[in-house]
């Protein structure tokens, strides 16, 4: 069966879902952000391009959970900016799913024994649809 880009498409959008939740909540647990700003911050090193209108849906539901407040705040430079930060709460989360990513990351970049791999080679997997 041949692996289609839609396929891969819709996998690196549901994988870089919670990856970008998680880092949204990483940069406001040192700091205080506004939209933009968080964009800048989460894309300064060039290595990923994200748009706001990536971030607002992310920064809603977080708020809608609580696990971020947020305020108007009064700018030199233009119109009052909605800053967002992190809660106790949204703190805490960040700790444990940090840790679980951490995990996780570490099973991805586990270097799995060959004994396993040599035990199965040249044979095919047999898998049961529906």
């Amino acid at each position: 069966m041949e692996y289609s880009d839609e396929d891969r498409d819709r996998r690196v959008t549901q994988l870089r879902k919670g990856i970008l939740e998680l880092a949204v909540m990483g940069v406001l647990y040192r700091e205080k952000h506004y939209g933009y700003s968080l964009v800048r911050a989460l894309t300064e090193t060039g290595s990923i391009s994200l748009k706001e209108g990536t971030i607002y849906p992310i920064l809603a539901r977080l708020d809608r959970d609580g696990l971020v407040r947020s305020e108007w705040v009064e700018s030199d430079q233009g119109p009052p900016r909605k800053y967002y930060a992190l809660t106790s709460s949204g703190r805490q989360l960040f700790d444990e799913l940090s840790k679980e990513l951490d995990l996780l990351i570490s099973l991805v970049q586990r270097k799995w024994k060959g004994r396993e791999q040599n035990a199965y080679a040249g044979k095919k997997l047999a898998v049961r649809k529906g």
